[in-house]
């Protein structure tokens, strides 16, 4: 049963734990720090913490013993020879995201960072080196169809990894797109078809799209859900191709956070926001879309979230789910939970930093 729930904030990482049916924060970790990547490793509980120091830029934590201790480990680092575009050379700017392989790499974890570069290590995160075969990709190296995206430059926010394989893995970028390999990184192909780049003057391009936030159905991983920029997209053959699952008649549409149900493939929930240049809760109320059947059908829900003069949206990587458990945190810092698949919802705490990351321990 989940206990314990980790929310990476601007202050801080702060641990919530349940007792008795009760949420409560039992621990407040790297006060006044921003948390700006929490990742668990399920296969040995091991807890991850990226730091985004003001002053000393990215830091990487590991602890083995669910926070009693912290370790640190090497920041990833960018080769010398790597460059952004020619004459700018390629510095470690934030680490968005991390994933572990499966059992049949038991020391391996993927790293993605901006600008864009995925890292990989086999050594449980001792050590990590940039993937290069990604990094000099034709479409970023040579047409240029990597760009930033709310940012100064793309970055990789997503790494998805088949169940059945290790070395079949695709990863987000924004912007350029979802890319696959089916060979552990030796090569690269965009996996883009379907999609909509509406700010581009061709929306149809096969580089230069932004997924905001990419998962892979671990029972079924020939499904894979994507909340995009321009919509709510799903592949049900391994990427070959998207369509376009947003609700046309209703809000679920554009937003950042994404969770889907592991068991049930039809079964997704999305946080819908008003537009890139708004970035506010629909009519300044929270509403969490719930779909049963693909993406044919959306229901918002909205019992226990502020449906008055609310200004919150979730960031993608602040919704999570496990055991049909849900949690969000938004923004403002408010924190959100549901036990019943999303139909009500209570408040955790409504006087959090703004949360970034949400992870189940």
């Amino acid at each position: 049963m989940t206990n314990k729930l980790l929310v990476g904030t601007t202050k801080g990482l702060v641990v919530f734990e349940r007792s008795n049916h009760t949420w409560k924060v039992s621990k407040v970790h790297f006060m006044g720090l921003p948390a700006s990547m929490v990742y668990v490793d399920q296969r040995t509980n091991t807890w991850w913490v990226g730091l985004a120091h003001r002053h000393w830029g990215q830091k990487l934590h590991f602890s083995t013993n669910e926070g009693e201790n912290w370790e640190s480990v090497p920041t990833p680092k960018y080769p010398a020879d790597a460059e952004i575009k020619p004459g700018k050379r390629a510095t470690l700017k934030k680490i968005w995201c991390m994933s572990q392989a499966g059992p049949d790499k038991p020391g391996q974890l993927w790293l993605g960072t901006e600008p864009g570069g995925l890292f990989v290590s086999k050594d449980n995160g001792q050590n990590f080196d940039l993937v290069e075969s990604l990094w000099n990709h034709p479409s970023r190296i040579d047409e240029n169809q990597w760009f930033g995206a709310g940012r100064d430059f793309p970055f990789i926010h997503s790494i998805a990894i088949d169940p059945r394989d290790s070395d079949h893995i695709y990863i987000a970028v924004s912007c350029a797109g979802v890319f696959e390999t089916r060979d552990g990184g030796t090569s690269w192909e965009p996996r883009n078809r379907g999609l909509i780049a509406a700010y581009l003057p061709n929306p149809h391009v096969e580089v230069g799209h932004d997924p905001h936030s990419l998962l892979i159905c671990q029972s079924q991983p020939d499904i894979i859900w994507q909340q995009n920029h321009c919509g709510i997209f799903r592949s049900t053959n391994a990427g070959a191709s998207w369509d376009n699952v947003s609700d046309p008649k209703g809000i679920a549409d554009y937003g950042f956070a994404l969770a889907i149900d592991h068991q049930n493939p039809d079964r997704a929930w999305v946080i819908p926001a008003v537009s890139d240049e708004v970035r506010v809760a629909h009519d300044l109320s929270l509403c969490v879309c719930k779909t049963e059947d693909g993406g044919d059908s959306w229901v918002p829900l909205r019992e226990g979230l502020p449906q008055e003069f609310c200004f919150d949206i979730v960031f993608r990587h602040a919704m999570a789910i496990q055991d049909n458990i849900l949690a969000f945190g938004t923004t403002t810092g408010n924190l959100f939970l549901s036990d019943d698949q999303g139909n009500s919802w209570q408040c955790l705490s409504a006087h959090l930093a703004r949360v970034d990351y949400v992870a189940f321990a």
